[in-house]
């Protein structure tokens, strides 16, 4: 018996372990599993090329990428060591499959999302060839097959498409000077690229301006590993600042200046940033903007660090008078927080414009090297005390966690935010829930916060009596 590669059965045991209501394989014995697997995979591809008439190479793309749907059809078939792949051919030729379901998972679609999308009253590629055309001219091209679900989920039309014209638009990216490889990348995070036909105008042109100024102009391609992972890591992370409300057409000079923030960052690093500044609920585009020209922002620590309020309001050049203003009518805002809360913490003081208006001017250093004066800086006794009861208490790690939802509104370490914690009830995740849902109805960030301070128990109020 051939010995199945190591690396697909990886690939079996993590499908099996990871899909709970994947059909067992009870008749197989389990040491028999991946020869079975194997084996269907062979027969499903001789199938449909020889009985469908599929091209070859999209039939094993098929059968090699359908792990839980042919498990399924396999489930119910007799084992035998010696004959497995004539007895699931015997069952194909009796028992015809719905070749969309085994086409949906092959091309990266979550199996239990296919049964959501399959076409009514079709079962074989016969009875509608436009989508299964459509997956083999971009396969043609060089697109992986089981990246084609992206396309697929995102710009469905994309697959009605005739090949010929699908052809065409893939030739004319290419000639704005992108190789082939850059073009899959492209096309994986910017599907809309490729819908409708005709000229490269519009939204399309503008975007794909930009990338041309980016990649060709600024070489930033040359960067980039010549592979299709790689290009489409580099163009998701465009993505997040068109994503953002950032023109199409306006931004390849910023992003070539740039080319070094999609080179040297991870993704999720981005992401996180990105989310910390929207925070401040300012314009997204202005976010997005705020990136590109201060790309050093990304390797700021925004998480860790603890502050004092009226320390960082001082360090960004808040007046004695206007600090002590803000004492005056915040003063459960006060005291100690961390760096993470920050944007709320502004928003329930109603600095945030103010504090992002700083950052975007060009006061972007003054959160990194923001740091306590000393260990004692705005540490409230009162405040400390009551941790420590915490502590002690019968259930401390489910008040400590609605104490950190006060402190991510904006409520610093302060005796009044004990107050508040000693009046909600619930678990951290219904007080969020409920803060929201109250922010839904229109009340500004600040007062409710107020509201918060002095009637804690508006908080106790259901999403639904909200």
């Amino acid at each position: 018996m051939n010995l199945f590669p190591k690396f697909l059965y990886s690939q079996l045991s993590r499908h099996f372990s990871t899909l709970p209501k994947l059909p067992n394989l009870n008749k197989i014995p389990s040491k028999y599993r991946p020869q079975a697997i194997r084996d269907a995979q062979q027969a499903l591809t001789d199938y449909l090329h020889s009985t469908r008439y599929i091209p070859f190479v999209y039939a094993e793309h098929i059968a090699k990428n359908s792990l839980c749907s042919l498990s399924a059809l396999i489930s119910g078939i007799d084992f035998s060591t010696s004959s497995f792949n004539r007895n699931v051919l015997r069952f194909l030729r009796y028992h015809p499959i719905n070749e969309f379901e085994f086409f949906f998972e092959s091309i990266g679609i979550d199996y239990k999302e296919v049964s959501g999308i399959l076409p009514s009253n079709k079962f074989f590629f016969s009875e509608d060839e436009t989508v299964l055309d459509a997956a083999c001219a971009l396969s043609g091209f060089g697109f992986p097959w089981n990246k084609l679900g992206k396309l697929y989920k995102e710009e469905v039309l994309i697959f009605r498409i005739s090949s010929r014209e699908l052809k065409a638009k893939l030739f004319r990216i290419k000639e704005c000077g992108f190789s082939n490889i850059s073009v899959i990348g492209i096309c994986l995070a910017f599907p809309y690229v490729l819908r409708g036909v005709g000229e490269l105008d519009g939204e399309v042109g503008a975007l794909l301006d930009d990338l041309k100024r980016v990649f060709v102009d600024f070489d930033l391609g040359s960067c980039v590993e010549a592979n299709v992972d790689a290009w489409y890591e580099i163009c998701r992370k465009m993505r997040v600042f068109y994503d953002l409300g950032c023109e199409k057409g306006k931004l390849g000079e910023l992003m070539g200046r740039s080319k070094n923030l999609f080179l040297q960052h991870p993704e999720e690093v981005l992401v996180q940033k990105v989310e910390y500044f929207c925070r401040f609920s300012v314009w997204k585009e202005d976010v997005g903007l705020l990136i590109l020209q201060r790309p050093e922002i990304l390797d700021f620590d925004l998480e860790t660090p603890v502050i004092s309020v009226m320390g960082i309001l001082k360090h960004f050049g808040l007046s004695a008078e206007e600090r002590d203003s803000i004492a005056q009518e915040y003063p459960y805002v006060l005291g100690r927080n961390k760096m993470a809360n920050l944007p709320h913490v502004m928003r329930a003081l109603n600095l945030h414009e103010w504090l992002f208006n700083k950052i975007k001017d060009g006061n972007h250093h003054l959160l990194a090297n923001y740091a306590l004066g000393d260990l004692d800086e705005d540490l409230d006794k009162d405040f400390r005390d009551s941790l420590n009861r915490i502590q002690f208490s019968r259930t401390p790690v489910h008040t400590m966690e609605k104490l950190s939802f006060l402190h991510r509104i904006g409520f610093g370490e302060n005796s009044l935010t004990m107050t508040v914690l000693a009046n909600v009830h619930g678990t951290s995740c219904e007080l969020q829930e409920r803060f929201d849902c109250l922010l839904g109805t229109g009340i500004e960030f600040s007062k409710l916060c107020k509201m918060i301070k002095m009637k804690p128990k508006v908080l106790n109020q259901s999403p639904e009596t909200v």
